[in-house]
């Protein structure tokens, strides 16, 4: 399966290169500038250079999937959290729908859906998250929206707790990148949006419960 890696070079988006590879499929990373595709090749990805704010219709051009897993970090301000996390999404969204391509997997963040669960620094992101997620919702694509805890750089157990709303807690990247790879192949995860924090249950086994 072709995939297109929005974010690739990121924490989480380059463990979704590195995955991809390594489960048969051809990864391909979205970055915006030239100097990042040594990252995206040294992991087996092809580098795609696109900015998520500006026309972005070549770079999803012939995907199987696209993934979004970019975020404006959280050293920026307001109008890069909105122009990134909310209207890059949203620009990506409406490119893989203009494609003709059905699946999509949004990397959300738990409480998204209620801003106010979270902590008040990151309400306005929060924010931002849901109208990216609500405007998916209401496509016609084949998506998945996974609202992962607390990132960690631990190392991954493949052993998930998932749900439509989990407590908080958190969860190691390399087990939210596992899982957004994982639901491509799992239809029970189509048109589902749900919360996940680490827990006992495999991956795959955790999927078929939602």
């Amino acid at each position: 399966m072709k995939v297109l890696v929005a974010g690739a070079n990121g924490h989480t988006g380059r463990l979704l290169i590195q995955y991809l590879k390594e489960d048969g499929h051809e990864p391909y990373g979205l970055i915006r500038k030239e100097e990042q595709k040594a990252t995206v090749e040294k992991l087996g990805g092809t580098p795609v250079l696109a900015d998520l704010t500006k026309d972005i219709g070549h770079a999803v051009k012939g995907m199987d999937a696209v993934m979004f897993a970019a975020g404006s970090g959280s050293s920026t301000g307001a109008d890069q959290t909105e122009a990134v996390d909310r209207d890059g999404a949203i620009n990506l969204v409406k490119a893989t729908e203009n494609s003709g391509i059905k699946k999509f997997v949004m990397l959300s963040a738990i409480a998204a859906g209620e801003p106010e669960r979270g902590p008040e620094a990151l309400q306005h992101y929060l924010k931002m998250k849901d109208e990216a997620d609500e405007y998916l919702k209401n496509t016609e694509l084949d998506y998945t929206i996974v609202r992962p805890g607390g990132l960690t750089h631990e190392e991954g157990t493949s052993k998930i707790k998932v749900g439509e709303k989990v407590d908080r807690g958190s969860i190691p990247r390399a087990d939210v990148a596992k899982t957004m790879i994982a639901v491509l192949q799992e239809p029970n995860a189509y048109h589902k949006t749900f919360e996940m924090v680490s827990g006992d249950t495999q991956i795959e086994d955790a999927l078929k419960t939602l």
